[in-house]
């Protein structure tokens, strides 16, 4: 068994149990729970999560992707604000990335307002920040592989053949 393979399995299903991890990859189950252990101690898997198309609920949800701008300091490039910024239990993810901005950061809000509150009243004040560029999701179409969009449905209407 390579690492490789049950790290993509529970990627994709963290709720397969060891037992059934343990026969698709032919192996003994305590190796798979030795695996496991292993992995959440180095950090390598960091947590298990339910993806939830909050499209289909009654919450109200905003998902938001915001770009920043910092310039990276003298002797610890960017992790200084970066540090500053994901310690937020408003950041969900957040990304160092290559091309126009320097970090995307994703956050969920109540509202419009919370999200924007939250970046003129915390994100924008940071020290070094220097820009942010705030985009509201309409609509999720697909996350974390799964999509959650509804299929088309098929027409109704009856072919008319002459």
């Amino acid at each position: 068994m390579k690492d490789i393979e049950l790290l993509n399995l529970l990627e994709n299903n963290a709720k397969y149990e060891p037992k059934d991890l343990a026969i698709i990859l032919q192996t003994d189950e305590q190796v798979i729970l030795d695996k496991v252990a292993a992995f959440e101690k180095e950090k390598i898997i960091c947590g298990y999560h339910t993806i939830i198309n909050w499209d289909k609920t009654h919450e109200e949800i905003v998902t938001s992707i915001i770009y920043v701008d910092a310039p990276p300091k003298r002797d610890s490039g960017y992790d200084y604000v970066a540090r500053k910024i994901y310690k937020y239990p408003e950041v969900e993810s957040m990304y160092l990335t290559s091309g126009k901005n320097d970090f995307i950061i994703i956050i969920h809000g109540r509202t419009m307002k919370e999200v924007a509150n939250f970046v003129a009243t915390k994100l924008a004040c940071i020290d070094g920040v220097t820009s942010t560029t705030t985009l509201f999701v309409l609509q999720t179409y697909k996350a974390n592989g799964i999509i959650l969009a509804e299929d088309e449905k098929p027409s109704e209407r009856l072919l008319i053949t002459p």
